[in-house]
């Protein structure tokens, strides 16, 4: 594609350098100038020019995309696998004994056995009596006393008081003034004096009294009581006593075993994407090329 472009633009070119010189193929146009029209089309000659002109022009570039790709990877796995193996195991088997066993025979036997027989017992047992008993209390009685406590009132002054003169002379004095006097007031104080007072009380006086208790003592009697009377004697007895058999017993063991595993693996590939390009492409356009004059002063 960028080899076919750039044979397209040779071939532009060399025809735009092949063609006539603007010169030799313009066209030669006069207009004559109307006498009273100054705003017509100027004297000129039609030219051709070669411009470029930009053009989008679509192309194909590389671009890398990744891609998976699968692989097949050997890999170890676990796995198990059953073999025998050889092991003694203990069993119980039976097998008899003769041993001597203990046992219990019960006999009588006299013993002395100590009893409990009523009796009568003279006793003396506290009681408390509730006796009157004359006691002092020492109790507080009111009592009303006068005392005396200072106390301020106003009293007037009689007579007239001098109290200055002004600039001018006059005098001044004061009339009816009070001063403050101190006296004792009485007032009655309520106190409390002490005072013996006789009061009958009730205690508790401690008296014994004669009493007749049931007591119990303790005799000795002969009884006959059951006893146990250990003796040996000879039984077969069943036991059991451990053997060891050989046996196989299956166990699992873990091996590694190979297997191909397909794995995703990631690849660069290049790829062909559409883009677009600009260009400049050359063109002949036709202008018009106005002619100027050169006045000498006799036109």
């Amino acid at each position: 594609m960028r080899a076919l472009t750039f044979t397209l633009l040779a071939v532009v070119f060399a025809a735009a350098l092949a063609a006539p010189a603007p010169q030799d193929v313009a066209e030669t146009t006069r207009e004559k100038r109307s006498p009273g029209g100054w705003h017509s089309q100027p004297e000129g000659v039609w030219k051709k020019k070669l411009v470029w002109k930009e053009e989008w022009k679509q192309i194909w570039k590389t671009e890398k995309k990744l891609a998976w790709k699968t692989e097949w990877k050997k890999e170890k796995e676990p796995a198990w696998k059953t073999e025998k193996v050889q092991q003694w195991k203990e069993e119980q088997v039976p097998a008899w004994k003769i041993v001597k066993k203990p046992i219990w025979k019960e006999v009588q036997v006299p013993v002395w056995k100590e009893v409990q027989v009523p009796d009568w017992k003279k006793v003396q047992k506290p009681v408390w009596k509730e006796i009157k008993v004359p006691v002092t209390k020492t109790v507080q009685v009111p009592e009303w006393k006068q005392t005396y406590v200072p106390e301020w009132v106003k009293e007037g002054v009689p007579g007239e008081k001098f109290l200055g003169k002004d600039d001018h002379g006059w005098e001044y004095t004061s009339h009816d003034l009070w001063r403050k006097k101190m006296i004792w007031k009485p007032v009655w104080k309520k106190i409390w004096r002490t005072e013996h007072k006789q009061e009958w009380v009730i205690e508790k006086k401690l008296e014994w009294k004669e009493e007749w208790k049931q007591i119990w003592r303790t005799e000795k009697k002969q009884a006959w009581v059951t006893e146990k009377k250990e003796e040996w004697v000879e039984e077969k007895v069943k036991v059991w006593k451990t053997v060891k058999k050989e046996v196989w017993v299956p166990v699992q063991k873990k091996i590694w075993v190979e297997k191909w595993k397909a794995i995703q693996v990631p690849v660069w590939k290049h790829v062909e994407v559409p883009a677009w390009k600009k260009v400049w492409k050359p063109v002949w356009e036709k202008v018009w090329v106005p002619i100027h004059h050169e006045h000498h002063g006799w036109d």
